[in-house]
């Protein structure tokens, strides 16, 4: 098993695209990216940490890609908007891709450059692709937050 660790919008709706894909064996939300040590929610929400919200996706290579979860980060948000998915503004909704290797690192910005020149995106993409330092989970609540309350998606 490995780990990939993406930061899109809203950690609920993110994570939830993610335990959808086959060889995804666990998710779980958090913050990762900051300067504060054990951030709340309410910490992060102020946009005062650093911290982005986060999802640490636990997926097996023999099934699944890190390409291939990339593609899906691509497609569930706007990774041209700088500090903002839909309604949700604050640098803790940034779009971000936290790597756990050298490999994911090239992986990433190769992808990221394919996503550029595909012509998808009319705009310049403003992922950040920064190695992954601590991931703090998120409180208990937050987890399968969407799942656990019978919505599929949200906003994202």
């Amino acid at each position: 098993m490995e780990k990939a660790t993406f930061g899109a919008g809203c950690f609920w709706g993110v994570e939830a695209a993610f335990r959808h894909v086959d060889g995804v064996a666990d998710t779980v939300v958090g913050y990762l990216g900051g300067s504060t040590e054990r951030p709340t929610y309410d910490d992060v929400c102020s946009d005062g940490t650093g911290h982005a919200e986060v999802v640490e996706v636990t997926f097996d290579p023999a099934k699944v890609s890190f390409a291939q979860l990339l593609d899906v980060f691509w497609q569930i948000h706007d990774p041209t908007t700088p500090g903002r998915q839909g309604p949700d503004v604050g640098s803790q909704y940034r779009s971000a891709i936290f790597t756990h290797s050298d490999e994911q690192e090239a992986t990433a910005r190769a992808s990221l450059a394919t996503a550029q020149a595909s012509g998808r995106f009319s705009r310049l993409i403003v992922t950040e692709i920064s190695p992954a330092a601590t991931f703090w989970r998120a409180e208990d609540y937050h987890q399968r937050y969407l799942e656990r309350r019978g919505m599929a998606s949200c906003h994202i």
